[in-house]
């Protein structure tokens, strides 16, 4: 329950968009519009006087986009920013930079895409409104990071056996990409289903290919899962993990939501328990509500190895929360850690 209004200030440029967004954000009981801006520059004068807890940011603006603003925002003023993104915009230097999640932008001729947007908006500005602000040390002191140095796994029957899933929320674009980025070219095939509009899935991929030593790329229908590849589900499909004779492939397909989502966790981590059972390691990341909690139990259950993201490195502890309180997890490790914690666990 929430006992007082989230304050958010809206920047966007568009009067028509704008009016959109503060229409229908004021009208919801838990939230208070305490003002808008029409670019960064008004909202760079705006901010410190609003003190908003939450702040929508249109990415596409004349001057200074959203994009570069949240670079320079976010080491100084680590407030919680959801962007409103079209998708022929690449929001991930915004997420990586401390932008707490995303919406895509609708096109305001349809009055459904209108509607389905807003409500997803509003949802997740109370998510962002708890959200731990992630702001590296190297953004904070302007310097460039650091790449980690990858682990290694040894060639054995178990980790030429093993498959790997991983499930994330808000905050987990980054929190993924900082797990995949210590792994090595030739580690165990992964699969990954991270809440994620339509199209946006394909660029996310995209990115973690041109970072990460191992392959990744968006799932497509009968995939083999294999040794140095990383398949993410596709935005609006639900993805499964299917064994056909001595392979292993994944299932794209249209489905209901489930736990809230499509793609899910949860349909991962059940096809994962089903199909792989106990060579399988299931790895739940930063996300708010419970999606992939019930699924990761279920592949503890058949003898898989189970990680937690722990609280004071999520974004959100939400999702790993609840895997560890219904007894999901075999280990809770922070963010960087996990790439160990699992080549301890292969190499036993």
């Amino acid at each position: 329950m929430i006992n007082k209004k989230i304050r958010v200030l809206v920047v966007d440029d568009s009067i028509l968009f704008r009016k959109l967004l503060i229409d229908y954000l004021s009208a919801q009981p838990y939230l208070e519009v305490v003002g808008f801006a029409i670019n960064a520059y008004d909202a760079k004068q705006k901010l410190p006087i609003l003190k908003p807890d939450v702040m929508t940011l249109d990415v596409e603006m004349p001057g200074l986009n959203g994009i570069e603003f949240v670079k320079q925002l976010i080491p100084k003023n680590p407030i919680p920013v959801i962007l409103v993104s079209s998708l022929n915009l690449n929001v991930f230097e915004a997420l990586s930079a401390g932008a707490v999640d995303f919406v895509r932008k609708p096109d305001l001729g349809i009055t459904t895409d209108n509607r389905t947007f807003l409500e997803t908006l509003a949802n997740k500005v109370v998510i962002a409104s708890r959200a731990k602000v992630m702001v590296s040390s190297a953004q904070a002191k302007g310097a460039s990071s650091t790449a980690p140095i990858p682990v290694t796994f040894p060639s054995t029957l178990k980790v030429q056996s093993t498959i790997i899933a991983i499930g994330a929320s808000t905050g987990g674009t980054e929190a993924t990409l900082a797990v995949l980025k210590q792994l090595p070219a030739d580690c165990p095939g992964i699969v990954i289903t991270q809440h994620m509009p339509e199209g946006f899935t394909k660029m996310y991929a995209e990115r973690l290919n041109r970072i990460c030593a191992m392959e990744v790329r968006e799932a497509q229908n009968g995939d083999r899962i294999q040794k140095g590849l990383a398949l993410i589900a596709p935005g609006n499909l639900q993805m499964k993990v299917v064994h056909i004779g001595s392979l292993y492939t994944v299932s794209c397909f249209a489905g209901e939501k489930v736990s809230g989502h499509t793609p899910s966790v949860d349909v991962l981590f059940n096809s994962m328990a089903d199909a792989v059972g106990r060579n399988g390691v299931g790895i739940l990341l930063t996300g708010m509500g419970r999606d992939g909690a019930d699924g990761l139990l279920k592949m503890r259950n058949s003898g898989a190895y189970t990680i937690g993201q722990n609280k004071e490195t999520c974004v959100v502890y939400g999702m790993p929360m609840v895997a560890y309180n219904i007894g999901g997890v075999c280990i809770q490790s922070a963010l960087n850690n996990i790439p160990s914690v699992l080549k301890s666990y292969l190499v036993k």
